[in-house]
């Protein structure tokens, strides 16, 4: 991959913090802008479009989290990759990272080489950026429809919105109904070697998606994973 394609916002309330991150991410060939605050980096996400948002988690007025879960109702940060870089290393803070939409969490200190090391793993197994297109597709009135193609999945004729892990854990699902995936399977698809995710992550995807498509398609095969259902 090269860098120089694609566009990283930092955001951060600290200015050295700031500085630091944007000068080793220049240095690396990444496009990079910031902003230090939660309420501007909603502003600036829209203007720039980055690839990837660097997100602090402790910020005051809106914290990483808050802004997060704003990132994810807007359509053109909907399935932006966001990445919490943030001090605190506790299990319910990463829950609440991922709950609210977040693709990763790195906690500092780290060392810019594998900081980048991390975005470029990151920004490899997102693939292509998908823009939303006009389809001529006839999307059937009952059950599920994933349109891969737009990133759009469709309940019984309406469109549900996902944020792109949702997606693609979905996607992998379905892919294969009735199969069961290991959540080591699972881990490998949607996160890879590179990423270092807690037990309970994917628990918390399966639940938000059983949320918002109900029970009926994601099975629990206890001590093994989880399949999809027709």
């Amino acid at each position: 991959m090269n860098p120089e394609n694609y566009k990283i916002l930092v955001v951060d309330d600290e200015p050295d913090i700031v500085e630091f991150l944007t000068y080793n991410l220049k240095k690396d060939g990444f496009i990079v802008d910031s902003a230090s605050n939660g309420k501007m980096a909603i502003e600036k996400a829209i203007s720039f479009k980055p690839h990837l948002i660097l997100l602090d988690v402790m910020m005051p007025d809106m914290d990483g989290v808050e802004t997060c879960e704003e990132l994810r109702n807007l359509p053109v940060t909907k399935n932006t990759l966001i990445a919490f870089l943030t001090a605190r290393s506790e299990d319910y803070s990463q829950i609440a990272g991922f709950e609210a939409g977040g693709d990763d969490y790195i906690t500092k200190p780290i060392k810019p080489k594998v900081l980048i090391s991390r975005i470029k793993a990151l920004l490899k197994r997102s693939g292509q950026i998908v823009e939303a297109v006009e389809s001529n597709v006839e999307v059937p009135k009952e059950g599920i429809y994933i349109d891969k193609e737009r990133y759009l999945v469709y309940l019984n004729g309406n469109e549900i919105t996902l944020p792109k892990k949702e997606f693609e854990l979905l996607s992998l699902l379905q892919s294969k109904p009735h199969k069961v995936f290991t959540r080591d399977e699972i881990y490998q698809a949607i996160w890879g070697d590179d990423i270092v995710v807690g037990d309970r992550t994917i628990d918390v995807y399966i639940r938000k998606l059983r949320e918002k498509l109900g029970d009926k398609y994601i099975k629990t095969v206890k001590g093994v994973g989880y399949k999809f259902s027709l």
